[in-house]
């Protein structure tokens, strides 16, 4: 059986997706900041996870009707993504021990517990967030790459104030909304209260490598930062450099005027 996970917008409006489950006739389940709904008339159906922080996983679905329910889940998005991330990679089976099998791309529930699979949902949902973040730092790193080249091979950047000033608050917007989402990416206060199911969010977790993809993204989050640093820089240097000019040209004036004054004094 298929088991994927989606990521298509910065959050979910939990609440009114909740009383949209409802009016399908299903019953929705709320585990914190997550909604558990099954898909179809008995529990022998696919599951559906939805997380607050934008993304679904489903267990036990086809690929049609994930698509289904995610142009459905569009009404309820909070800032889309314009290319939403998502792994489709693995299947599940029942079997004697929880565990992965990371070769066959394989997940083994020992039972059917709802919690056991919200566990290993979060390790998955969070890997599809951390796509997402991942995605959005490389195409900022792209769009702002010319300028460094710039910086290096002419040792200035040909931007206007305006321009440059539009390209710092951009790299400051990126790296700030990634740093206010990351608590996103820590272990959920959901296994607070319910410790015996940690590890099986660390399971998924460390099926996702999202340790090791959390560490690279941080180290392009500082690559972001020192262009952000450069630009900044780069910007007072030209603030400074056009006050010199104003100061020069007011001096010129002054002496200019003292020229004509003691010229006029002469004629």
């Amino acid at each position: 059986m298929r088991c994927a996970s989606y990521c298509t917008a910065d959050s979910y409006n939990i609440d009114e997706l909740a009383k949209y489950f409802r009016n399908e006739g299903f019953d929705p389940k709320f585990y914190g900041n997550v909604i558990h709904v099954h898909n179809g008339d008995d529990q022998e159906g696919g599951e559906i996870f939805c997380f607050h922080f934008g993304c679904v996983t489903f267990w036990g679905t086809t690929e049609e009707e994930e698509n289904q329910y995610l142009e459905k889940l569009k009404a309820y998005e909070g800032s889309p993504l314009i290319h939403r991330t998502h792994d489709d990679s693995s299947t599940f089976e029942l079997g004697d021990e929880t565990a992965i099998n990371e070769e066959e791309d394989k997940i083994i529930l020992e039972s059917d517990d709802v919690l056991v699979k919200l566990a290993l949902s979060y390790g998955l949902s969070q890997s599809v967030k951390l796509a997402a973040f991942e995605a959005s730092v490389d195409q900022t790193i792209e769009n702002t790459r010319y300028l460094s080249a710039e910086l290096a091979e002419k040792g200035k950047i040909s931007l206007s104030r305006k321009k440059l000033a539009q390209g710092i608050g951009l790299l400051f917007t990126e790296r700030n909304s990634i740093n206010l989402h990351s608590d996103i990416l820590d272990t959920p206060e959901f296994f607070w209260r319910r410790p015996r199911y940690e590890p099986y969010y660390h399971l998924a977790s460390s099926y996702m490598d999202i340790t090791t993809r959390l560490d690279i993204l941080n180290r392009r989050l500082d690559v972001i930062h020192d262009l952000y640093e450069i630009l900044s820089n780069e910007l007072k240097h030209t603030h400074a450099s056009f006050l010199e000019i104003v100061i020069i040209f007011l001096i010129l004036w002054e002496v200019i005027m003292v020229i004509i004054k003691d010229f006029c004094k002469w004629v």
